[in-house]
């Protein structure tokens, strides 16, 4: 039986159409690039902190097995495999998937590339350490189903990180008016201001699914140094969360 998706065609189209941008840091993807050194700051702090990893050793994720869902070109998959993980890299565009192994077959690193979803991987029965979810849930068609897609995807103990966009009138005028209309750094229409999810909203929604939200920020963009930045405070557009799924419970041995 074939599993459900929360894929949306449509969204999925506007990716496959920019593939070979992905590597590119002044093309389509350059806001990402911009975005990545916050992105995995936070990711790599996160993870050590959960597993007890020291990240000053050559592959502190060694042992940790990591799916990142969306990958797109692999601007994640590639720093978790260097930094020792066992990666998996998903897409539903199946357009970005030679791109990202080429990509890293130039590098010399070994990921697990697949054309899949996380409903298809969950149930096929795949296990992770770490799930990272980023500027993902936005697109899908429905976050809820998505997200427990995602937990049934995590080891009792694993860690989600999951990123997205605030709904609320700064997150259009940054991403839609701002990096769509003026700057250009995306086509028009790549995001749907209706479909932001605000913070308190994806917590809940990470309830529900059967998680624990630990941790959140916002990720803040410097116009004067051209940078972007964690903040505790200021989540009003781009932000971040952590979140783990709880332990399963042992059974208690009846009395004889």
């Amino acid at each position: 039986m074939q599993a459900s998706t929360t894929v949306d065609p449509a969204e999925v189209a506007k990716f496959e159409a920019m593939a070979a941008e992905w590597w590119n840091p002044a093309g389509k993807f350059k806001p990402l690039h911009m975005l990545n050194p916050s992105r995995l700051d936070y990711i790599t702090r996160q993870i050590a902190a959960e597993f007890g990893r020291d990240l000053a050793t050559q592959t502190p994720f060694a042992g940790l097995r990591i799916l990142d869902i969306g990958c797109g070109g692999g601007l994640l998959s590639e720093p978790m495999a260097r930094l020792g993980a066992a990666v998996v890299g998903a897409d539903a565009a199946p357009r970005n998937i030679p791109v990202a192994q080429l990509h890293a077959e130039q590098s010399g690193l070994v990921i697990d590339y697949r054309h899949t979803t996380a409903e298809a991987l969950a149930e096929a029965g795949e296990a992770f350490d770490v799930v990272l979810n980023m500027e993902v849930v936005e697109h899908v068609s429905d976050p809820q189903a998505y997200l427990t897609a995602c937990q049934q995807l995590l080891k009792p103990g694993g860690l989600m990180i999951c990123s997205t966009l605030n709904r609320n009138p700064k997150s259009f005028m940054m991403a839609i008016i701002g990096a769509e209309w003026v700057m250009r750094w995306l086509p028009k229409g790549t995001h749907d201001w209706q479909k932001f999810i605000t913070p308190d909203e994806l917590y809940a929604l990470i309830r529900t699914a059967g998680l624990t939200p630990v941790d959140r920020k916002g990720m803040v963009f410097n116009p004067v140094g051209w940078s972007w930045s964690l903040s505790d405070r200021d989540l009003g557009c781009n932000y971040v969360t952590a979140s783990v799924k709880p332990q399963a419970k042992l059974q208690a041995t009846p009395q004889a």
